[in-house]
């Protein structure tokens, strides 16, 4: 919901599973979300990072490691790195 300034007032904003596109709830305490750093072509970390959110079911399925891995090769062309 926004008000009339175009703010986003909502008090619980659902985020969802990069890798299947489920919701993930307030009570899906498994759940990941994790910062990935960019770096320069030296190694040095720029200030910049991808996030990406792992849920429950991905995690308990034991395909998070897999999951991550093909979302970062994905968005890996798109940030140059």
């Amino acid at each position: 919901m926004q008000n009339e300034e175009g703010q986003n007032v909502d008090l619980y904003v659902p985020r969802k599973c990069s890798a299947t596109n489920r919701l993930i709830t307030s009570k899906d305490h498994a759940s990941v979300q994790i910062n990935i750093g960019h770096l320069d072509e030296r190694g040095i970390y720029t200030g910049g990072f991808t996030t990406f959110a792992l849920c429950g079911f991905v995690r308990a399925q034991g395909d998070a490691d897999s999951a991550l891995d093909r979302l970062w090769q994905k968005k890996k062309a798109e940030v140059r790195q």
